[in-house]
């Protein structure tokens, strides 16, 4: 059994507190969700859970742990630093429970993660993996050690979807405790059983949680209904205080009155039953009071993100080439190797384009190269949006900083006023980019987008680090954009809602795909 108790959260920066008072337990079997809006303190939690030290430099924290014969595994959001010079073979060679895998236990977890059985030995540097193959390997080397709880932080990052399939299986088919934090709302559905719902309410001054024993799309039901029936109920005990008061307010007027213009004979006896009723007034104010007390409250929730991106001026005329690309062959960053040979794409007018593929197989690089093409381009406003948000954010500058290219009062205001719309409190719009969440600086970027005027947008994971509940919100705004899109995606939701056309980058080119359906998940058959 796993207990945490009483645990609170609180930047030491700002002093805010991200979660207070907050207790769990977690038994055998349990499959949790962690979801909240980026910033709210998941993954900061999930830390201190596998260990306190990982957040020393930024959290205070208080609250009891109770791990009874558990043994924790922790797959975190980004790969470690410690980790990205190191090779592959060193990699695993570091952990003793690789030596006591078979080679049929290792031959079968490759075919399994769709890698190559000679992948373990690799003498390529981890930083230089794509992003799938990063969470291929730790979360191969973490099912090696056998653990009885997983941790798992966005597991579905950048992994292709014959893996995510894979992982769906291995988080369904796992008999420990199991918490995770994902933005892929296929994967909640599919495998979560309890909903722990992190929130930061009113102007993000106070925090919330809320522990609930259903799946995903119940909790997200059911709670929308329990809001707007109690809302209903709120607001029709304040329209019907309104009237109340009213009619005690011209009670009280009339009254008063009566008894500002009684004359001097009638003011013994005519006087005492005018000051009774008021009296009688002023006693009925008393308890309408007390009754206004009990009222039902308003519900309060996370506010919504509130985005736009593109205008009328960022169309594109149906019958406009925005992209007419071949190439003999796609080679690998390094040169080393080809990835794929006759590639051919062309795009028209204002499409939406969504490229698969397994990981590995060159999807970024493409982008990469499509995005050095388009951001050439005269007659186009292109921006790009890669997988590594270090490669176009100023880890340094504040919010504000990367994104004011003026200095103007009136622009710095604006700008403000547009991250206030994504949540940004004061203060986070003042910390340096580099302490902000992974959704956060996803949220840098997009708005970059948008005030770029861009009509041509290449976006390279585009909803990887965005809550459930900010999808929804994000699919949308690129739904609706005028423009065209170029992006790769491992989002099945994304892929199905936004992208008109969907290619299959594979080593024979790119191929056409005609549908991409929710496939269901079967329980894990492990080799291991």
């Amino acid at each position: 059994m796993f207990q945490i108790r009483n645990v609170t959260l609180t930047h030491k920066k700002d002093l805010r507190t991200i979660l207070e008072d907050f207790s769990l337990v977690l038994n055998k079997g349990d499959k949790a969700v962690l979801i909240g809006e980026e910033g709210n303190g998941k993954s900061t939690l999930m830390k201190w859970i596998f260990d306190p030290e990982l957040i020393e430099d930024y959290i205070e924290h208080e609250g009891e742990k109770i791990i009874s014969g558990e043994k924790l595994s922790y797959l975190p959001q980004e790969l470690p630093e410690a980790d990205k010079g190191k090779s592959v073979s060193a990699y695993f060679a570091e952990d003793p429970f690789f030596y006591e895998m078979s080679p049929k236990e290792l031959s079968g977890m490759a075919k399994d993660f769709h890698v190559e059985q000679a992948f373990f030995y690799r003498e390529q540097m981890m930083k230089t993996l794509s992003g799938g193959e990063r969470v291929k390997a730790q979360m191969m080397r973490i099912l090696m050690e056998r653990p009885t709880m997983l941790l798992l932080d966005e597991p579905s990052n950048d992994i292709d979807i014959e893996t995510l399939e894979l992982m769906e299986r291995i988080m369904l088919g796992f008999d420990g405790a199991l918490l995770f934090i994902s933005h892929d709302e296929v994967l909640i559905e599919h495998v979560a059983d309890r909903v722990i719902h992190f929130e930061q309410i009113r102007r993000k001054t106070k925090c919330r949680h809320t522990v609930a024993n259903m799946p995903y799309r119940q909790y997200v039901e059911e709670r929308l209904h329990d809001f707007e029936k109690q809302e209903q109920i709120a607001l029709g005990e304040r329209r019907e205080k309104k009237i109340r008061d009213e009619k005690l307010r011209r009670m009280e007027q009339s009254v008063g009155s009566s008894m500002d213009n009684l004359s001097h004979a009638d003011r013994d006896h005519i006087g005492q039953l005018l000051k009774k009723k008021m009296k009688n007034v002023k006693a009925m104010e008393k308890r309408f009071e007390r009754e206004d007390a009990q009222m039902t409250e308003i519900p309060e929730q996370e506010e919504a993100i509130f985005f736009k991106l593109g205008d009328k001026n960022s169309a594109i005329p149906a019958g406009k080439w925005v992209l007419e690309y071949e190439s003999p062959a796609l080679h690998a960053a390094d040169g080393s190797r080809i990835l794929a040979k006759d590639l051919e794409l062309r795009i028209r007018g204002s499409e939406k384009l969504g490229i698969i593929g397994t990981n590995g197989c060159g999807k970024s690089t493409l982008l990469g190269i499509l995005a050095s093409e388009l951001l050439a381009r005269q007659d186009l406003r292109a921006e790009y949006m890669p997988q590594d948000y270090e490669k176009m954010l100023d880890m340094d500058l504040t919010p504000v900083d990367f994104l004011d290219g003026s200095g103007d009062k009136e622009e710095r205001t604006r700008i403000r006023t547009y991250l206030g719309s994504l949540k940004y409190t004061a203060d986070e719009m003042e910390h340096p980019i580099r302490e902000l969440s992974g959704g956060q600086k996803a949220k840098v970027l997009l708005l970059k987008l948008s005030m770029s005027g861009a009509n041509v947008l290449i976006l390279d994971e585009p909803t990887r680090n965005f809550s459930p509940l900010s999808g929804p919100v994000i699919r949308r705004m690129l739904k609706d954009f005028p423009g065209a899109i170029i992006s790769v995606s491992h989002d099945r939701k994304y892929l199905s809602e936004v992208c008109d056309r969907i290619c299959r980058l594979t080593p024979e080119g790119l191929e056409s795909v005609d549908a991409l359906a929710e496939t269901g998940t079967k329980k894990w058959g492990s080799h291991f």
